[in-house]
């Protein structure tokens, strides 16, 4: 019999897993519909791959004495700045007539949704023996 923390661990990796694809999805739907036709807003997957390695990497190679952590701190800084980039490539694209504002705004609606997901990814799993800090 599966234990209940391994239940919920379990549900919790669905329901993210879910919610990634839903904001994929999105980001597909703003570069595949007709009205749109362009896959510029697709370069936003990028900031989605950069965006955890920073913190990744300061929470694996950092000592975690004291209360103040610069190598922390400077991913959480270098992490916010890739994040900014996201939201701002889309609205750039649209102000420059390169994307009509409609994929702007179904790329913004992925955006908040991976993102979300991904930071409930590291509030879920933060306190877990699951190790993904391992990668």
């Amino acid at each position: 019999m599966c234990s209940s923390t391994t239940l919920g661990s379990i549900l919790a990796l669905v329901s993210l897993a879910f919610a990634g694809s839903v904001g994929m999805t999105f980001i597909i739907l703003a570069c595949a519909l007709p009205q749109y036709g362009l896959w510029w807003p697709f370069f936003v997957v990028l900031f989605y791959v950069l965006a955890p390695v920073p913190t990744l990497m300061a929470r694996r190679y950092s000592d975690h004495s004291g209360s103040s952590n610069s190598c922390l701190e400077t991913a959480i800084f270098l992490t916010m700045g890739i994040l900014v980039c996201s939201f701002a490539l889309p609205i750039v694209l649209a102000r420059g007539s390169v994307i009509l504002w409609g994929a702007c705004w179904l790329t913004l609606a992925g955006n908040f949704i991976v993102y979300g997901t991904l930071f409930s990814f590291f509030l879920a799993f933060e306190a877990d023996d699951s190790d993904y800090n391992m990668w």
